[in-house]
């Protein structure tokens, strides 16, 4: 009895020194290595008070891009999983729509008919599927798309294909005194009805694409209404300027995983003092995908090329990550 009885002790106690060290770990899906030092080197520098690297707390922004960086964006981009399947439901319905051919071919899943329609194609798909409704419409359309939307790779729900590793690296910075924003070439409206779920991230330190809008009072309520024009598009060098417009602040930390995002890194890394640019390299086609230099979604070249001259941490998935997907 007694011997049984400090056995339950000896692995209550091995049990309890595992959870401390756990909890010890603040990234704890990130294997040990010189990417996850450097973060947390960095971290630890700019949170030092009195330090020569410290950085007050309002100083203290990290933006991240999202698709490929924060969740899945193989083989598709997600707004472009919900444009498609918004225009099969609208076609279904109103069959004369079918009458534009980037529609047509959005309805039939004919990707490669759609890319033959080139961006003007792209952007009467998107002025039909996106515009048209106010912004509480639209809101609800893609909150209602997001829960029942299937990734088609992995049949899952998008909503557990985050990445497990960037979702503990939010959080981390966010006790430490960051303020988190994400900056994606995606639709602003579209990542705000998810962003604070998914990331924490409220729905103001969102910056995205958008496109224009105007006040309206429909059935006597205020409204906002979603005109099939383009307004901005936050990509590549738009995102620093999406980033001085809509944070005012230049930011001390800045992560990705596509050339859409090097202007993004070069403007917060060669701002004065203690900098941090991350690059996320999709190198693991086991467990996620494999792309970087020849891809149609996501490439990266300028970033391998010139990031490790310019101080940037490039991440391997295959070697960095213990686990790649929040929800797998």
């Amino acid at each position: 009895m007694f011997q049984r009885s400090l056995s339950v002790a000896l692995l209550a106690m091995l049990l309890a020194v595992a959870a401390r060290a756990q909890a010890a770990d603040p990234l704890p899906s990130w294997n040990d290595g010189a990417a996850k030092a450097r973060i947390v080197a960095f971290v630890e520098a700019v949170t030092q008070t009195g330090g020569k690297d410290f950085v007050a707390p309002a100083d203290r922004v990290a933006v991240f891009d999202n698709d490929g960086t924060l969740w899945s964006e193989q083989p598709m981009y997600s707004q472009l999983a919900f444009a498609i399947d918004r225009a099969r439901a609208m076609v279904a319905k109103n069959p004369a729509l079918a009458s534009r051919p980037s529609v047509k071919a959005a309805a039939a899943g004919d990707m490669k008919a759609l890319a033959a329609t080139g961006e003007k194609g792209l952007l009467e798909l998107v002025a039909l599927t996106h515009a048209g409704n106010t912004s509480e419409e639209f809101a609800q359309i893609v909150g209602e798309w997001i829960k029942s939307a299937r990734h088609p790779t992995f049949k899952r729900p998008y909503t557990e294909l985050t990445y497990k590793p960037m979702r503990e690296l939010l959080d981390y910075l966010r006790a430490n005194g960051f303020k988190t924003w994400i900056v994606s070439g995606g639709g602003i409206e579209f990542l705000r009805v998810m962003s604070e779920e998914l990331y924490g991230v409220p729905p103001e330190q969102v910056v995205g694409s958008s496109i224009k809008t105007r006040y309206e009072v429909r059935n006597g309520k205020p409204a906002i209404v979603r005109l099939p024009e383009i307004d901005f598009i936050d990509d590549k060098a738009g995102k620093p300027v999406g980033i001085h417009k809509f944070i005012g602040r230049r930011p001390i930390a800045a992560f990705g995983n596509s050339d859409g995002d090097f202007e993004m890194l070069e403007w917060t890394t060669t701002g004065p003092g203690p900098r941090l640019g991350v690059i996320v390299h999709h190198d693991d086609a086991q467990r996620e995908f494999a792309y970087d230099r020849a891809s149609h979604v996501g490439k990266l070249v300028r970033g391998l090329d010139e990031g490790p001259a310019r101080g940037w941490t490039i991440v391997s998935v295959k070697n960095d990550w213990k686990q790649v997907y929040f929800g797998r």
